[in-house]
């Protein structure tokens, strides 16, 4: 086996880990836990109108309570998008 092919198992196997991990520790669908989220679910649901003037309660949280998360995550795949670009690129000369 050569070192590249090593190192790509390697980074497989950390992945998997993590992915097995995360999908152990999520809480069940449909649950509530009180005691984790005691009051910004119903937070949201009445102020949203007021404090963001979105009709959409989604559109508010993820443009305006979530709006440098937002932006954070739109640079990510920008940058992705552009490294693969770049990558092709060089590949195909």
């Amino acid at each position: 086996m050569s070192r590249r092919n090593l190192v790509a198992a390697i980074f497989f196997a950390i992945v998997a880990i993590f992915l097995v991990f995360g999908a152990l520790m999520m809480h069940p669908f449909g649950e509530f836990d009180e005691e984790h989220y005691p009051e910004m679910d119903q937070y949201i649901i009445d102020n949203t109108q007021n404090e963001t003037g979105a009709d959409n309660g989604v559109t508010g949280v993820v443009f305006d309570y979530r709006g440098f998360d937002t932006l954070g995550e739109a640079t990510v795949l920008f940058t992705a998008v552009a490294g693969v670009i770049l990558l092709f690129r060089r590949l195909k000369k």
